[in-house]
């Protein structure tokens, strides 16, 4: 989150599995979400919840059983390289969080930085290479299935996300235009370039994956 004010939502017009969560200051307190002194700290994921998901199955949002169909709510570079690490959620949950998260939903909102969410305990739990940028976008990855494996240097859960079914788009609320969705590539691609080039072929790749991406952008 940033400094700014979160604003307030509509809670009716949660889903129904989403109706069981915390409110905190007028938000749901998404199933995932660390507590700190008795409040949610909503930048930081709960480490044992991560392992819970994966282990069961369970969204990421709501904490409930998944179904068959698996909802992965990150920013486009997610999606070039399929890899994220967050857990799927169910499709309404996902399409709900996209829609009104303070971060996810107001491309201007910066992600506030201290020495809470710096420490070992919240950010060093992350698994893989972190941009912690605002993509200014929230991609919606539709797939049945997804593999777990270990990252490298740290040894944390990394999900291969699944061959997509659909992939939607959001921004603002409402859904994402391609102008802004390329914007927002243009603005991350940078990242995993440089990690790339550090790497034998893997500009090779990171180019095969940019160009393979480009079927689920919005016409």
């Amino acid at each position: 989150m940033s400094d700014a004010v979160r604003p307030r939502v509509d809670l009716s017009t949660l889903p129904k599995r989403m109706k069981s969560l915390a409110v905190d200051d007028g938000y749901p307190v998404p199933w995932f979400v660390q507590w700190v002194d008795g409040k949610p700290e909503f930048r930081a994921m709960n480490p044992q919840k991560l392992l819970q998901a994966l282990r069961s199955k369970l969204c990421w949002v709501c904490g409930e059983p998944l179904g068959v169909h698996l909802c992965f709510v990150a920013g486009p570079m997610c999606g070039i390289n399929r890899t994220s690490s967050e857990p799927p959620s169910h499709l309404e949950c996902g399409r709900w969080s996209a829609k009104n998260c303070p971060f996810l939903s107001n491309p201007k909102m910066v992600r506030r930085e201290d020495a809470l969410i710096n420490n070992a305990g919240m950010r060093d739990n992350v698994a893989g290479f972190a941009i912690t940028r605002n993509p200014g976008v929230a991609m919606i990855w539709i797939t049945r299935e997804f593999e777990v494996f270990r990252d490298q240097k740290k040894g944390a859960p990394l999900i291969q996300m699944g061959e997509p079914q659909s992939v939607e788009w959001y921004s603002e609320g409402r859904e994402a235009t391609r102008a802004e969705v390329q914007a927002s590539i243009d603005g991350g691609l940078p990242n995993l370039e440089a990690i790339a080039r550090t790497q034998d072929g893997a500009m090779e790749v990171l180019n095969r994956a940019v160009k393979r991406f480009e079927r689920w952008l919005p016409k």
